[in-house]
């Protein structure tokens, strides 16, 4: 438990910038919370000593070696908000992704696109929109991730991390 509580502490702290992206503008934008995190910090993750015999971290800190990138901005402004609803628009139609799954209910909007890996069950990329959210802070969330995983092993690191939409992430790994 120690050790996760180090690792999450070092996911939150973590603020390296990686390559210019589609959503990277919202990164030093004012009124935009962001958490990024690039290979190198989840390669030193992984690297971090755990009890051998507790394998949900094991899972976890292998997962943590199939990742490249994570992004997630979030805000509660209005205007930023449209801003990143069509940004993950022009991103779609140069990028196209998988629709994953679409939930419209309790004033919340949920999108998850994905870009499959070498096998049907691998993703490559994952994208989550979601608009109108009950989360602290934030109405708006834009959840970039690309590695070389599966949908149940991100559902765990958003559990694990208490990255915003991770319920609806759970929802379609389950799916």
């Amino acid at each position: 438990m120690k050790n996760l509580v180090v690792v999450i502490a070092f996911l939150m702290a973590s603020t390296v910038s990686f390559a210019q992206g589609a959503f990277d503008k919202f990164e030093d934008k004012e009124g935009v919370a962001s958490v990024i995190v690039n290979k190198k910090m989840f390669e030193m993750m992984s690297k971090v000593k755990v009890d051998a015999k507790d394998k949900e971290m094991q899972q976890y800190m292998n997962l943590l070696r199939k990742l490249d990138n994570l992004k997630v901005f979030t805000t509660s402004n209005a205007k930023i908000s449209a801003d990143m609803k069509a940004t993950v628009n022009s991103y779609l139609k140069s990028n196209p992704l998988e629709e994953l799954m679409r939930v419209n209910g309790d004033g919340k909007n949920v999108k998850i696109y994905v870009k499959s890996g070498a096998t049907s069950d691998i993703v490559k990329e994952l994208l989550m929109f979601v608009e109108g959210s009950n989360i602290k802070d934030a109405g708006t969330v834009v959840l970039s991730l690309t590695g070389n995983f599966s949908l149940d092993e991100i559902s765990m690191l958003t559990e694990k991390m208490n990255l915003p939409g991770g319920d609806d992430l759970k929802k379609a790994s389950k799916k």
